[in-house]
């Protein structure tokens, strides 16, 4: 019986995707949200925008968390952003399709234009996998050009309250309710997990005070599989 479950522990290891068990073998399947929303600063990377002063310019090259030489930061003025390392092994499995079916967004509230404008360029640059950069993943799923599922600022129609401006927008461009969302935020300045949660209903939430920690993407998945699962 241990060698049994050691053989099927490695077999859905290799192939995560996987939805049928084996004859014989009952396995239960975790409810996994329609779109994951992320915030940017404090939460996937590091620093925040608003304290920049340049746009992104020189790109560093790097070990990508051991799946090749990448862009793993790029240069604004002195400072350098860089993906939170629990982030990038988050983003890396939304990558290789661990989570089938979901689909990623973005609702941060960058303090001002330029800050906005940064972050965006930002995306275009840091690279998940070697070659994927985090815009590009950030597209997958949904039709070419599209970019509904990215709201970065505070400059109207958006404003700093993501409650407010940046979920409904989502909703509406996605088509996505929700109880299909997936919400991970530092909240360190405001708490946009609480006022998400209370305003938004259905939207499952998760803090990251520390910029994201895989424990915490772990968490919130979870959470959402406690409201929303059937195993």
């Amino acid at each position: 019986m241990i060698l049994f479950t050691s053989i099927l522990t490695r077999w859905i290891r290799a192939d995560p995707s996987l939805r049928t068990s084996p004859p014989g073998v009952a396995m239960s399947r975790a409810a996994y949200p329609q779109l994951t929303v992320l915030d940017l600063d404090d939460c996937v990377w590091s620093p925040e925008m608003f304290t920049l002063s340049d746009m992104p310019s020189d790109a560093v090259i790097g070990d990508l968390n051991g799946r090749g030489e990448g862009v793993v930061g790029v240069r604004s003025g002195a400072e350098t952003i860089k993906i939170f390392p629990g982030a990038l092994q988050a983003l890396q499995e939304c990558a290789d399709d661990v989570y089938s079916g979901m689909r990623l967004g973005v609702a941060s509230s960058a303090d001002t234009p330029f800050a906005a404008r940064i972050a965006h360029a930002s995306l275009g640059i840091l690279e998940v996998l070697p070659g994927l950069t985090l815009r590009e993943l950030l597209g997958r799923g949904f039709e070419e050009g599209f970019e509904g599922n990215v709201w970065i600022g505070r400059t109207p129609p958006l404003s700093s309250n993501k409650a407010k401006t940046h979920f409904p927008l989502l909703k509406e461009a996605t088509g996505v309710p929700y109880d299909g969302m997936l919400f991970f935020d530092d909240s360190n300045w405001s708490d946009h997990c609480t006022m998400v949660a209370q305003n938004c209903k259905g939207v499952i939430t998760q803090r990251t005070p520390r910029g994201m920690q895989y424990s915490e993407w772990k968490a919130g998945l979870g959470k959402y599989d406690k409201r929303y699962g059937t195993s």
